[in-house]
């Protein structure tokens, strides 16, 4: 079953989608309403699910009954590639950080949702039994590894 961060997740991106604008703007106590949840749910699925390193920007206005913008940012794809390539460079990625990662490869397109899934297992705690923080410097080194792939494979065709 599916945890409630995942439904207002799934809610919100199927809005954004449906909204064909490229964002959509949205009351967090509607949100909350509808699943029946507290606000601080919401807080925590937009800092945990829609975050820029996952291809969203979140902006927050109070006043006038207050609103959240969600912004599904467009990219230049080899940029960005190149860009999270320096970012890994000798950096930390935990597992949330991958994953995340991982989905916005997979919502881009750059990955089917077959191969995203692999790759989350690939990188997970369980398959990397290794101790904190040379376990997160391997996960960066196969992400890595894997966005080197992609962009080669990109020039090739």
């Amino acid at each position: 079953m599916r945890s409630i961060a995942d439904k207002i997740e799934a809610h919100l991106k199927e809005l954004l989608k449906a909204s064909g604008r490229g964002y959509i703007e949205i009351q967090r106590n509607e949100i909350a309403q509808i699943f029946a949840c507290v606000p601080s749910q919401i807080n925590y699925v937009l800092t945990t699910r829609f975050s820029p390193e996952q291809g969203y920007l979140v902006e927050s206005r109070r006043g006038g009954g207050g609103y959240l913008r969600i912004t599904k940012l467009k990219v230049d794809e080899d940029e960005w590639l190149l860009e999270v390539l320096e970012d890994l460079d000798n950096s930390l990625v935990p597992q949330q950080v991958g994953e995340g990662l991982v989905d916005r490869l997979a919502e881009e397109g750059l990955l089917t949702e077959r191969e995203a899934l692999l790759l989350k297992a690939a990188i997970s705690r369980e398959a990397l039994p290794i101790a904190l923080p040379d376990r997160d410097y391997v996960r960066a080194g196969i992400l890595k590894a894997v966005l080197t792939v992609l962009l080669r494979e990109k020039y090739r065709q």
